[in-house]
């Protein structure tokens, strides 16, 4: 029977839906159909692959050729599909034999030379096919990265040619391996900010809980500086969450292995656009805040931001992830990354600086602050004031901790959280948080009292518990004390300031 299949993978989000490529050769004028809802690379691959077979010495077969890729409505992109559809033909066609095909997967988009040449979202492929039991035959260029997944056994090929060969038996291909995750120091330590004690401070409880930041203050002050030095404080990224945010760069630019175990640091700039920020597309692309899964999403000049883009982070900031629906398709990326942003106290930037006059009025103070709306504000744990420096203070060499002291007692706090709930602080539910962060009747008492004073909501009531519990675990208690609960109702100032 002149029937093949050939197991290959799309691409969907981070997901790799399975896809059955079906070859049928029968008689009639020779033509190769592509059915199966291909786009328009997918159906050029026609002319890629018989240049390919043609160029390799291999066979083109002057039949009737059909190739379905099964399912049939889900979209097919990409020339990932070249090297399972060729291979189906030669299999059809007897060149190779049909058994070989079983329990083996192949992503691979062909040159007319034959040589094959890398895709996009190679480790998410690469991990589903582990997950179904099966081995993968991917290009050289991808293989490394793929590899990456310790439950797939994957072979590296160069060309269609090498393919063919190992399927007869005569010349194996070689196994992939990955290579050593990069463990990148980071050059910008802690120590070369001067001064500026309680946002150090504040920067490391942030690290330690997950907790979403933000800094305001005169221009100058260092709060960018505090803010770049974040990720060199935070705990490397574990096994499975290093899994996790290299499949994301695999989907977006096939870097998946540049970052390693260092966390991503993103900083878009105050023009992006919401698309920009959250993804989107045609053809659904992760954004920014997916590329700082895992890490930390930099927001400079945060009101200068458009308040509708601003708006867009507020369910992913909730859900740690992100749902993009299209007409052609839907995607869901990951998206827990660490919120911190910067801003200035008034449009002229000078409010309390105590060196330059403020010249903005009540209300212009009032229309900044309001570019930022109150439930996003909510959703930040800490408001962590940014003085102005005295002349004195800028002098000397720093005297301050260097980021490597600061990241280890970051990773100790981290690690308890870890080992008590198997997740950040930052990240527990109202059921969880109860659990985890009682309070005697006297703090409860203050806190309860604080919150009725200071107008906050019952989002930012859970929000200062979390950050209790995470200044206990700092202090290796078991239980968040008056002092822990004071210090995280000092970290929602402008929850309380009026112009």
């Amino acid at each position: 029977m002149s029937l093949a299949i050939v197991h290959s993978r799309a691409k969907q989000g981070i997901a790799a839906p399975l896809v059955t490529v079906e070859v049928h050769l029968s008689n009639g004028l020779p033509a190769l159909n592509i059915v199966g809802l291909p786009e328009t690379a997918v159906k050029e691959s026609k002319d890629r692959v018989r240049s390919a077979i043609l160029n390799s010495h291999l066979d083109f077969p002057a039949r009737r050729i059909t190739v379905n890729l099964a399912p049939a409505d889900l979209p097919k992109e990409g020339g990932r599909f070249d090297l399972a559809i060729a291979l189906g033909i030669l299999a059809a066609s007897e060149q190779i034999p049909k058994e070989a095909l079983q329990g083996t997967e192949f992503l691979g988009e062909l040159a007319l030379s034959g040589e094959l040449r890398p895709i996009t979202a190679a480790l998410p492929a690469a991990l589903a096919t582990g997950d179904d039991q099966r081995q993968l035959i991917i290009s050289s260029d991808n293989a490394s990265e793929a590899a990456l997944s310790s439950h797939t056994r994957v072979y590296a090929a160069d060309n269609l040619l090498k393919v063919c060969a190992h399927l007869h038996g005569r010349e194996e291909l070689p196994v992939a391996k990955p290579e050593p995750p990069a463990t990148v120091s980071s050059t910008l330590d802690l120590r070369d900010v001067k001064g500026q004690a309680q946002a150090k401070r504040a920067l490391e409880v942030a690290a330690s809980g997950g907790h979403n930041l933000l800094m305001y203050g005169p221009p100058g002050t260092g709060k960018t500086m505090l803010a770049s030095r974040l990720a060199g404080i935070l705990p490397p990224l574990s096994d499975r969450d290093m899994l996790s945010v290299a499949a994301v760069y695999s989907v977006a630019a096939g870097g998946a292995q540049k970052l390693g175990r260092q966390r991503p640091f993103r900083a878009p700039h105050h023009t992006a656009s919401a698309i920009a920020l959250v993804g989107g597309g045609s053809n659904p692309k992760p954004g920014e805040i997916s590329l700082a899964h895992g890490g930390v999403l930099f927001l400079d000049e945060l009101p200068e931001f458009q308040r509708q883009v601003l708006e867009v982070l507020r369910e992913p900031l909730e859900s740690g992830e992100v749902r993009i629906s299209r007409a052609k398709a839907q995607a869901v990326y990951p998206a827990a990354f660490q919120l911190v942003a910067a801003m200035n106290p008034c449009p002229c930037g000078y409010q309390g600086s105590g060196t330059q006059l403020c010249r903005c009025s009540p209300d212009q103070v009032r229309r900044y602050r309001d570019r930022i709306s109150g439930p996003l504000l909510d959703r930040i744990d800490m408001h962590v004031p940014v003085r102005q420096l005295r002349p004195g203070e800028l002098q000397g060499q720093p005297d301050g901790e260097s980021s490597d002291a600061v990241r280890v007692r970051v990773a100790q706090a981290h690690a308890r959280q870890m080992e008590r709930q198997g997740k950040a602080n930052h990240r527990l539910n109202v059921p969880e948080l109860e659990r985890v962060c009682p309070l005697s009747s006297a703090d409860r008492d203050l806190l309860e009292h604080a919150i009725e004073k200071l107008g906050l909501s019952n989002r930012a009531y859970h929000r200062v518990l979390k950050v209790a519990r995470t200044l206990a675990d700092m202090a290796g208690v078991d239980a968040p004390g008056t002092e822990h609960v004071s210090e995280a109702l000092s970290y929602r100032t402008l929850d309380r300031q009026v112009v």
